[in-house]
């Protein structure tokens, strides 16, 4: 059987699914010639991640397609629903990436924290010219330590993102409308390990203590951070987005980090992806990383051996 892999998977995946026999095709094919390249190759299997749009039209015209793969976690570039109607196996990796989000989130949280994003791009123009008044302008970082975590989104990465904030020594308070309750269990470098049972509360409760928020929802029809959020926020709160692009209005947000607000804030996903707003590009109080939140070595080599794993088990 031929798998198409059209956004590329990690060589684990390719070397786990040759083992079982698998033919795997990593062209990347656009998305007006999908069809007939599935057809014309008699794909069986068609892997995804986010640039790869899989609509009605593939399903209905693509017969020999038994399963529908997404390497990572949100499908809404997949119809879902009507492709299980149909009879396809519908996959994703909802665990593998989970890490590799939350660790972006702190990088951007630990560099907003310190400005390392603006002395980053201030310091090779005039660290030689103006070090004394760039050290003046970039002494007034401030700690995680100490500080309320809020996380908006209690699944799989909002969890693992609370992991880390709790080894940072942050306090945490977290909401999601489907978890009253998870335990949390961090896993040390000597074998210890730690659990902690973590209770969620409302969402107005969560905008109102934390020093820094993260979200990590699915995407939605409506904002989940708009105006009247913002203003129940604490003065000067630090927001990180590497959910989804327009679940925070990004209006909002920059009138918020204008009225101070907002601190500073990081966005890894855009409204207007894979073109964002120059507004946003602009601003200086905005860390930005082109939705990378999944792309990291490690990630890919689990999503790719996973979507592999799942694979095999159903077509053996």
């Amino acid at each position: 059987m031929k798998v198409l892999a059209n956004d590329g998977v990690s060589q684990s995946g390719i070397n786990a699914l040759e083992a079982a026999g698998y033919e795997v095709l990593t062209t990347t094919v656009a998305q007006e010639q999908l069809q007939n390249y599935i057809n014309e190759n008699d794909i069986s299997v068609l892997l995804v991640r986010s640039a790869t749009k899989v609509r009605k039209d593939i399903i209905d015209h693509c017969p020999n397609l038994k399963i529908i793969g997404r390497g990572g976690v949100g499908m809404d570039n997949i119809d879902v629903e009507y492709a299980r109607e149909k009879g396809l196996h519908v996959i994703n990796t909802p665990a593998a990436s989970s890490h590799s989000v939350a660790e972006l989130v702190f990088g951007h949280f630990y560099g907003l924290a310190r400005f390392l994003h603006n002395s980053n791009r201030d310091m090779p123009l005039e660290g030689d010219k103006n070090f004394k008044s760039l050290k003046k302008s970039y002494a007034k970082g401030v700690e995680l330590k100490g500080k309320t975590l809020g996380v908006i989104g209690f699944g799989r990465i909002g969890q693992a993102t609370a992991k880390i904030g709790i080894g940072a020594g942050m306090n945490l308070v977290a909401y999601d409308p489907f978890i009253e309750n998870a335990e949390l269990e961090l896993d040390f470098f000597d074998g210890q390990k730690m659990k902690f049972d973590i209770k969620t509360v409302s969402k107005e409760e969560v905008l109102k203590q934390a020093d820094f928020l993260t979200l990590h929802v699915p995407a939605q029809k409506d904002y989940v951070i708009d105006e009247a959020d913002f203003n129940s926020m604490k003065d000067g709160v630090i927001i990180a987005n590497a959910a989804r692009g327009g679940v925070v209005n990004e209006v909002a947000l920059v009138n918020a980090i204008e009225s101070g607000k907002v601190a500073r804030a990081a966005l890894d996903v855009f409204e207007k992806e894979p073109q964002p707003e120059v507004q946003l590009l602009m601003n200086p109080a905005l860390s930005l990383t082109p939705h990378t939140g999944a792309a990291t070595n490690e990630a890919q080599d689990r999503i790719g051996e996973e979507l592999a794993n799942q694979i095999i088990n159903i077509l053996g």
